[in-house]
């Protein structure tokens, strides 16, 4: 069995037994995409599902929030499904319990183009993960978007 330790924004050591099988070079390439719905994204600070997409922000991605309980979060208009976001959605990603995460991914596949449904750490849904795969797209799960995109660029520089 595959596990991965890295350390988390938190401070503390997570510990992952079961992920994706994608390699790094896989995951470098998904960097590429630039536009990122994000799905669960919060209003408050200290929650990873407000400073992660505010990291890729930071980075030069263009971050659309989905979350139907506010207007718009770090000055940027919210929707309630990714399916109402009219521009381009290259990167799904996903910040629910893994139990909500099956609607999520289906109403994002309405969309077309979605190039990568990426569920954030301790989140994983395998029928959701099949629907994606039939459709030829990438699936990532239970792994942070920001603490790999730190693990694989941040000693480039």
């Amino acid at each position: 069995m595959h596990t991965n330790h890295f350390k988390a924004s938190s401070s503390r050591w997570m510990y992952m037994s079961s992920t994706d099988r994608l390699t790094d070079e896989q995951i470098r390439k998904i960097y590429d995409f630039k536009n990122i719905a994000v799905v669960g994204m919060s209003r408050d600070p200290a929650k990873a599902a407000h400073f992660v997409p505010k990291y890729m922000i930071e980075m030069g991605y263009n971050i659309m929030p989905v979350n139907p309980s506010a207007v718009e979060i770090l000055g940027r208009r919210t929707y309630s499904r990714v399916s109402d976001i009219k521009s381009q959605v290259d990167i799904v990603d996903v910040f629910r319990p893994s139990e909500d995460v099956y609607p999520v991914v289906d109403d994002s596949l309405k969309k077309p183009d979605i190039k990568v449904i990426w569920l954030q750490e301790g989140i994983q849904n395998s029928d959701a993960e099949k629907i994606a795969q039939e459709r030829n797209i990438h699936f990532v799960f239970n792994r942070c978007i920001m603490a790999e995109h730190m693990r694989l660029f941040s000693n480039n520089h």
